[in-house]
């Protein structure tokens, strides 16, 4: 099949606006990804596109970009979903939200200064046991969704309350949080709670969606925020 691949492209030091290039690519198949069009057209047309990949495989997170008009991984994205007939054309632009570096690159310092923000990580001051701390099932169960994040950002940069304002910590920050405040082995659960309960915390969601629609890993994000805000009430 032939794909006409329409990217949105930016380079600071010689463009002064972003502007659309489209590339024609042949004998494309359908199960291809879109990440797959990318490098044909880097490798085979303009070596000087650029946009962030690693492993390729849905895992990494890191080239997660809007296809469509939707967030989503372009490593998991098959032309098949997008185009059905012998012809078609996919649109690819940078996630929203965050400053382009150039082309399909953002800048993600803002994305995890806030992730730092909500101490994403274990706090336990107790004497550590001889050998682990045990934890059942049941209380492993109750934080299992938060423990899938792969920090992507399609979450949050799908989220009109943090296009509006970039201070807002964002679904992916409160994600993280929500694994350790219910992680039955840690110590700092309201320290973070304390932190949610500001200004831009938590209560800048607007349960929209966008940020569960959007998550690739399937996780329910507008669900695990609610968790958090009823436990802010509860305390």
């Amino acid at each position: 099949m032939e794909i006409t691949l329409r990217i949105r492209r930016y380079n600071p030091e010689v463009d002064e606006k972003p502007y659309w290039a489209e590339y024609t690519l042949e004998n494309v198949e359908r199960t291809d990804r879109v990440l797959d069009l990318l490098h044909r057209v880097k490798w085979e047309i303009d070596g000087t596109l650029s946009f962030r990949r690693s492993c390729a495989h849905g895992v990494c997170g890191s080239d997660a970009m809007r296809i469509n008009g939707m967030n989503l991984l372009a490593c998991k994205a098959l032309v098949k979903d997008f185009v059905k007939g012998a012809k078609g054309r996919i649109q690819v632009e940078p996630i929203l939200g965050l400053p382009v570096i150039k082309d399909l690159i953002v800048d993600m310092d803002t994305f995890f200064e806030h992730y730092r923000t909500v101490m994403p990580y274990f706090i336990n001051d107790e004497e550590p046991p001889e050998r682990e701390r045990l934890q059942s099932p049941e209380e492993r169960a109750i934080f299992d969704e938060s423990t899938k994040c792969i920090l992507c950002a399609a979450c949050t940069t799908s989220c009109p309350s943090f296009w509006a304002n970039e201070t807002y910590l964002g679904p992916a920050a409160i994600v993280q949080a929500h694994r350790f405040i219910f992680d039955s082995r840690d110590q700092a659960a309201s320290e973070r709670l304390a932190i949610l309960s500001e200004e831009n915390g938590v209560w800048r969601c607007r349960t929209i969606y966008n940020c569960t629609m959007a998550c690739p890993r399937e996780i329910p994000i507008t669900q695990l925020i609610a968790e958090v805000k009823k436990e802010i009430g509860r305390r």
